[in-house]
């Protein structure tokens, strides 16, 4: 059997911190620094490993900091270096690693280089980022369609050209094809790195490399926006770049790097993935994300199929090959994940519970996004106006064009906002959720009053104390982070099962998605294995085989050496 390379990154447990939405120390509506260094006790009692931060750096907010207009500068509205700084210092004290959002896929509209890029065809800059002649009527150089709305491409008067932007119009392309800009991208990278950060998460990574011949998307090829995937995904030139980018930046660093790869297989993933390429150490696949979607894309209230779900992510975990997986159930672009994968009601616990368990039990490094482990949901916005996402109103504003009533949409933004996992943190049930003492950028969710860090830390059966053990439970058996996995029961609509295994020992992980109670038989291997975790007091045997699990029930169990 080949040997396992035990990379620190493997055995960890990520953290997910949107710094906007996290805590609030100098009251001005807006998660600080300050704010995340003050709550790393909290964190570290949660027994996490590393944090990853969402974009702090200097932005207009076009698309809530992934538009970066300097990547040197501390947004003013987080703070300063200093408190970066001391966030940093901290968090090592503490044994807690940081990773930065790296976003150099596309800048801001209002970053210096482009600025000078859109000023004339010829300056040391022009050739930064993507610029096309119009066609002979003066149309856009393509038909892609732009990830918020509307065409990839935006007309600039002095240069007599159009720039590519796969997101909002703010958000200007890079040129990969261009060295310089490579060098820059890379100088701003060890910037940070030689601060002492512990390595990047990469925004949209995969989309680096264009097709060179800018191919137009065909009629039906893809949904309302994104069309611009057939030119830019997976370009031609992309392992090259990231391996590039491995050999000049990230091989000189003890790092982990995690890319996002929309529009990836898991066969494409593992050419990222794979340790002997040198390129990322594992990749944000997105197949179980799309399992539920509907018309209008992501925007839908079509409930996902279990047998879906069981395929998506049991193939991102055995067809990797020698490449590492990252296991994740939501982030700060999607909803909640107790709303979309469990019950957000009678159940909400449970099910919390009963995902956490399924996700930290599996192969691959484990991402808790902030309110994962308060068994958050969904936010019951009473009105349309309170949504900020930019891909919200652009949706809404569609499903309305559309004819679609305000009842249709106010359920689809519910189940799909990007904003359900953007509310401000709460800290606790009072007014202002002890996260800031005046109105926040975006408002509190009035569930905040029951679900709260505060009551659950006082609740030893709380989701955060279940998180915690689960946490714990991986540090102290390497069959969780090292152990083979192979799904069980593929057909049973009722029940997750799979099985791990691991210098002698199997562990047996069995999950309960139905609201009401289900027979399971366990394997012949586990009649007498120690039960290691479960989200119920007791499992109810019938016999030596025969188990009945109630309501999102999970329960975990171990054989015996």
């Amino acid at each position: 059997m080949k040997m396992m390379n035990k990379d620190w990154w493997k055995s960890s447990v990520v953290y997910q911190v949107y710094p906007q939405s996290f805590n609030d120390t100098n009251n001005d509506g807006v998660g600080d620094l300050k704010g995340i260094t003050e709550k790393l006790p909290y964190l570290s009692k949660l027994g996490i490993d590393v944090i990853w931060l969402n974009p702090i750096y200097e932005s207009p907010l076009v698309d809530n900091g992934y538009d970066i207009a300097n990547y040197r500068k501390i947004n003013p509205m987080y703070g300063t270096m200093e408190d970066f700084d001391e966030l940093l210092e901290t968090a090592h004290s503490m044994n807690i690693k940081i990773i930065m959002d790296l976003v150099v896929n596309h800048t801001s509209d209002q970053h210096e280089w482009f600025l000078k890029s859109k000023s004339s065809r010829d300056n040391e800059y022009s050739d930064f980022y993507i610029w096309k002649d119009p066609k002979e009527d003066g149309s856009e150089p393509t038909n892609w369609g732009a990830t918020f709305g509307g065409s990839a491409w935006t007309y600039v008067p002095e240069r007599k050209q159009y720039y590519l932007h796969c997101f909002a119009p703010g958000q200007p392309d890079l040129n990969w094809e261009n060295l310089k800009v490579r060098e820059a991208v890379y100088n701003e990278m060890r910037f940070w790195l030689d601060k002492g950060i512990d390595g990047y998460r990469m925004d949209v990574i995969s989309l680096l490399s264009k097709r060179q011949n800018f191919p137009d998307a065909l009629p039906g090829e893809y949904d309302y926006a994104k069309s611009y995937y057939k030119g830019a995904s997976n370009g031609p030139r992309i392992h090259e770049f990231l391996h590039e980018m491995n050999r000049e930046v990230l091989s000189h660093y003890s790092i982990m790097t995690v890319g996002e790869t929309a529009n990836t297989n898991v066969q494409q993933g593992k050419l990222y993935t794979d340790p002997s390429r040198q390129e990322l150490n594992m990749v944000f696949q997105f197949d179980h994300m799309h399992i539920d979607y509907g018309e209008y894309g992501k925007f839908s209230d079509v409930r996902f199929k279990l047998s879906d779900l069981k395929k998506s992510l049991s193939t991102w975990i055995n067809d990797l090959g020698d490449g590492w997986n990252s296991l994740y159930w939501d982030n700060h672009d999607q909803p909640r994940n107790v709303t979309r994968f469990g019950d957000d009601g009678v159940y909400r616990v449970e099910s919390a519970k009963m995902l956490a368990t399924l996700l930290h039990m599996m192969k691959g490094t484990p991402y808790v996004f902030q309110g994962d482990e308060l068994g958050m949901k969904d936010v019951p916005f009473e009105s349309l106006d309170q949504y900020k996402d930019i891909e919200t109103v652009f949706m809404c504003q569609k499903m309305k064009d559309n004819g679609e009533s305000e009842e249709t949409i106010k359920k689809y933004a519910y189940l799909s906002s990007r904003d359900n996992a953007r509310t401000p943190f709460p800290w606790n049930g009072e007014e202002g959720s002890g996260f800031s003492d005046v109105k926040p950028w975006i408002d509190y969710s009035p569930d905040n009053k029951f679900i709260n860090a505060e009551d659950e830390l006082k609740d030893p059966n709380s989701v955060f104390y279940y998180y915690q053990k689960l946490i714990r439970l991986r540090k102290e058996n390497p069959i969780i982070v090292y152990g083979s996995y192979k799904l069980l029961d593929e057909e049973d609509s009722d029940i997750f099962s799979y099985e791990r295994e691991y210098e002698g020992k199997k562990l047996l992980v069995v999950c309960s998605f139905a609201k009401e109670k289900v027979r399971y038989t366990l394997p012949d291997d586990y009649k007498d294995a120690e039960i290691l975790i479960g989200n119920y007091e007791n499992v109810l045997k019938t016999d030596d085989k025969n188990i009945i699990l109630n309501p999102y029930q999970a329960v975990v169990y171990l054989t015996k050496e």
